[in-house]
């Protein structure tokens, strides 16, 4: 049996996290004020939904603080699976702030009224630069680390969203279309829904231990039966833990020999497997014949079929 440990992060991650969660706080709240005095429901919808991508920073970096810690008797993998279920809870959140959304926008649209075009334009302008700097705070990190990653898409995704409502603003300044800003608003309904249910769809799928998205365990398999010593592999199961690290189990087959001449032999799977694939906790199991059918995938049964 062997394992690959790579924890390594950049220590500024959670200094960056912080200075988005800021950015994310302050423009949101000057939106929702100045959505209210414009009377624009496109504002103040893309306030609410920058406050949800808030949401989503501080459960990135609790998240981050929380898988610092190491695992513990009670919890042998550690809590990096926190900000799965807290991703289920913002799913649910941002599907409610769609429909509050959508209510309001379908309102606006049957009775329109007067907006302060200048007020939105300015407000609009001013999320996009901070939106903008946000996404450019958590690119590099998202390059390596899937918590990281989901921030940094949140906040491309409200770029484009201010740059939408930045748009609306400056047409109806030279257009009498009354209705854009409420349809505005119905379109960044429709974003918000469907990254709610992308989240949930993600975060369920790592709750049921899916294989990671992207792996392929039929290459893995080939990959690692392509090492010298090793003679077949069966029975992988591989899952995401929480964050970017990815955890795997697997049958080896070798030939007969001493424990501690497999030693080396793991340490080169490790390496293979964290490079080519991005596992970095394996844990093998070393056989010198097959067992079951030595098929991919384990065959498991049920407790009803054991008893």
């Amino acid at each position: 049996m062997g394992h690959n440990h790579s924890h390594s992060h950049e220590t500024t991650m959670g200094s960056r996290l912080l200075m988005a969660m800021a950015i994310n706080l302050l423009i949101p709240a000057a939106q929702i004020a100045g959505g209210i005095v414009a009377g624009s429901v496109a504002l103040i919808s893309d306030a609410v939904h920058n406050l949800g991508d808030f949401a989503s920073l501080v459960v990135a970096y609790g998240a981050h603080r929380a898988g610092r810690r190491g695992p513990s008797l009670r919890h042998s993998f550690g809590l990096q699976r926190m900000e799965i279920l807290a991703a289920v809870i913002n799913s649910a959140l941002l599907g409610g702030a769609a429909l509050f959304i959508a209510t309001e926008a379908l309102d606006r649209l049957a009775n329109p009224q007067p907006i302060r075009l200048g007020i939105v334009a300015w407000l609009a302008l001013a999320g996009l630069a901070g939106n903008g700097l946000s996404a450019w705070l958590l690119h590099r990190d998202s390059a390596r680390n899937l918590n990281a990653r989901g921030a940094f898409l949140h906040m491309v995704g409200d770029t484009l969203t201010s740059a939408a409502v930045l748009t609306g603003a400056l047409v109806m300044r030279v257009a009498d279309m009354p209705w854009l800003d409420p349809a505005l608003s119905l379109a960044i309904v429709a974003y918000i829904a469907w990254n709610a249910v992308l989240l949930l769809k993600e975060a369920t799928h790592v709750l049921m231990n899916g294989t990671p998205r992207g792996l392929d365990l039929e290459k893995v398999r080939a990959d690692m039966e392509a090492v010298d010593g090793v003679l077949s592999v069966h029975y992988l199961h591989a899952w995401a833990m929480g964050g970017c690290s990815v955890a795997m189990t697997g049958h080896v087959v070798v030939t007969d020999q001493m424990v501690s001449a497999t030693e080396q032999l793991a340490r080169t799977l490790g390496d293979r497997l964290l490079d080519g694939f991005g596992i970095d906790h394996p844990v093998f199991q070393f056989e010198t014949r097959v067992c079951g059918q030595g098929e991919l995938l384990c065959q498991m049964t049920s407790c009803e079929q054991e008893h």
